[in-house]
């Protein structure tokens, strides 16, 4: 499939379930190689995943559910749970402060360049999800959950929570996206 193929294939699935069409072995290989071939500003690698699969997955919806204390709805938390992971997007904000330290003409520049890699990250991993047949949403209760994901996944407190995203097979497509004029938002100058 090509980049272009896989970006237009990519959406946001929100009825996926527990199903994969390949492994989670190949899922989790699939999330490495693309973390090792995502640029970033000074080669500063700050972007981190964690994979929740299994008994974790389901276990990290119901602690978000229980967070909210019921303000987000069970229906809504439960359609991120039915899926068969999530991958949760930090930033290690160690490397950003080393950077900063180390290219002080720069250093206010570092915080946003590791979010655009963070970005580019998440869209990489999306479409490569969906390039194997895997629907998955992009989802952002941070950072309301910050202290119980570090809690339950045990990640340094130099990473900061910025997105999660439930994955899993495809129960239904979404329905059709209305195009949009890309002469609203390109301007082209000679």
């Amino acid at each position: 499939m090509s980049i272009m193929k896989a970006l237009r294939e990519r959406r946001t699935y929100y009825a996926i379930n527990k199903d994969l069409p390949i492994s989670e072995e190949k899922v989790v290989e699939k999330i490495k190689e693309v973390v090792t071939l995502v640029p970033d500003a000074f080669n500063m690698k700050s972007a981190r995943t964690v994979v929740a699969l299994g008994e974790k997955q389901d276990e990290l919806w119901d602690a978000i559910y229980d967070v909210f204390d019921g303000k987000v709805e069970r229906e809504k938390i439960d359609s991120f749970k039915a899926g068969a992971g999530t991958i949760l997007y930090f930033i290690d904000e160690d490397v950003v402060k080393s950077l900063q330290e180390e290219f002080p003409n720069y250093a206010e520049n570092f915080p946003i360049w590791a979010n655009h890699a963070n970005g580019m990250l998440q869209l990489a991993i999306w479409s490569a999800l969906r390039e194997e047949g895997i629907g998955a949403s992009l989802q952002h209760y941070n950072p309301v959950i910050d202290e119980k994901v570090k809690e339950m996944f045990s990640v340094p407190e130099s990473y900061k929570l910025i997105a999660q995203m439930p994955f899993g097979g495809i129960v239904q497509e979404p329905e059709a996206k209305e195009a949009e004029d890309p002469n609203n938002r390109t301007k082209v100058v000679k």
